[in-house]
């Protein structure tokens, strides 16, 4: 007679070994796997899990579907990123994309506007948020001029003003702000709208505001993103951070001395107002949102010096912005860098963080299982130059520059041909 002690000895060794003949099967089918695209050792810097180390990305059928050390296994094309960084890609969460052909029209389809994929993929960035260039009025035709023709991927903020960013008195009326038309275009367009825009108003109170957060909650409690106008005396900030704005919410050009505007620095001081730290408290969040004249040093470098990190890096981009002091993305990312910031900070303001704030918690990541949206950065050492709106310069010795961008688990953008082979391409069918 077997004993009871001896039969549960004998069910654990035997389940034992079915788990390490599981383990094995498993590894092998892993070692066998032929991938479409394999990364290998570049340094991965992925916030949402925490990697900050040399590491192997495996990518098929558009999907990350390995990271690890020393992956094996077969793969169409092979990245070789030793000395380089891999993240998730980038995302500008304020940029301006109605790009079209209709005149005196400032961002909305417009010559001002650009199209995203030109000036997307050579960042690293593979997604943008139009911050507010659509109104509820036109967002269709937005949909079908730029969301629907770009590799780029393109989500947006809708302007509470229904005309969206047409310039001029059409932003400061009032009576085109419709919370409940702008609600159900929203709910309508829910794939790619994540929020509502208040943009170039200028008035003696917050009411534009209000009404943007009531579509916000009539949408789903979807977040709002104020860029105030100006008021002369300027409105207080504390009282739109803390009694009109709700957690979720945003400030953009958080680095912004403007005429009109209060500034979250106090000029004098050089100290960031006690306002601002109690609202970033109690859940708001602060984005760069450089633009033309929506950055300046004598605001970034004493908040960055005190710890007050933006949620957010962006651009702001439209042809003025990215022909002067802004340049692009990496550069925004850059002087974040030279100003204090590490370059893990700097990675997570412009990935993980951004995806949380505009509630698309699927992207910003190198997850096992999400969609290939990759950037391989090179950070270059030398004395670089950057400067704000005002021509205040600072000098640095490092800047960041993309070498590869993966978009969908497709190579869109390969600086030095560190893939190999270099192309593959795929079929086109003429129309």
């Amino acid at each position: 007679m077997v004993g009871s002690r001896e039969l549960i000895s004998r069910s654990i060794m035997y389940k034992k070994i079915i788990f390490f003949i599981t383990l094995t099967v498993l590894s092998a089918t892993l070692c066998a796997q032929d991938y479409a695209i394999l990364i290998k050792g570049g340094h991965v810097i992925d916030p949402k899990n925490g990697i900050d180390e040399v590491m192997d990305i495996a990518i098929k059928d558009g999907k990350i579907v390995q990271v690890a050390k020393n992956i094996q296994g077969k793969a169409t094309q092979v990245v070789l990123a030793e000395k380089l960084y891999v993240t998730p890609g980038l995302i500008d969460i304020h940029a301006h994309h109605f790009f079209g052909t209709e005149p005196h029209s400032y961002l909305r389809n417009s010559y001002t506007a650009i199209p995203p994929d030109g000036f997307t993929f050579r960042n690293g960035v593979t997604t943008v948020v139009d911050a507010g260039s659509p109104g509820w009025r036109n967002f269709q035709l937005y949909k079908d001029q730029t969301i629907d023709h770009s590799k780029t991927r393109v989500l947006a903020f809708l302007n509470i003003i229904g005309e969206g960013m047409r310039g001029g008195a059409y932003e400061q009326d009032l009576k085109d702000t419709d919370p409940k038309m702008a609600a159900l275009v929203a709910r309508q367009f829910h794939p790619y709208i994540v929020g509502f825009k208040v943009a170039h108003f200028e008035g003696p109170d917050w009411t534009i505001v209000d009404h943007a957060v009531e579509a916000g909650k009539q949408a789903g409690n979807l977040p709002v993103m104020v860029d105030f106008g100006g008021s002369i005396p300027p409105l207080p900030l504390e009282d739109l951070l803390l009694n009109h704005l709700r957690k979720g919410d945003i400030l953009t050009h958080c680095f912004a001395q403007i005429k009109g505007r209060e500034s979250i620095v106090d000029p004098t001081e050089k100290k960031v107002k006690p306002f601002a730290w109690k609202a970033r408290k109690e859940g708001r969040y602060f984005d760069v949102g450089y633009g033309g004249i929506s950055f300046s040093f004598s605001q970034a470098i004493p908040a960055i010096k005190e710890g007050f990190y933006p949620d957010a890096i962006s651009t702001d981009i439209h042809t003025g912005s990215m022909n002067n002091a802004m340049k692009d993305m990496l550069s925004v990312m850059s002087k974040c860098l030279v100003m204090g910031m590490s370059l893990q900070q700097v990675v997570a303001a412009s990935t993980w963080q951004p995806a949380q704030i505009i509630k698309r918690p699927e992207l910003g990541s190198l997850s096992v299982g999400a969609e290939a949206d990759i950037a391989i950065l090179n950070v270059l050492n030398g004395n670089f130059g950057y400067f704000d709106y005002t021509g205040y310069k600072i000098n640095g010795k490092q800047k960041l520059a993309c070498e590869m961008t993966v978009r969908g688990g497709e190579i869109v953008y390969d600086l030095n041909g560190i893939a190999n082979p270099i192309v593959v391409a795929k079929k086109q069918t003429e129309h």
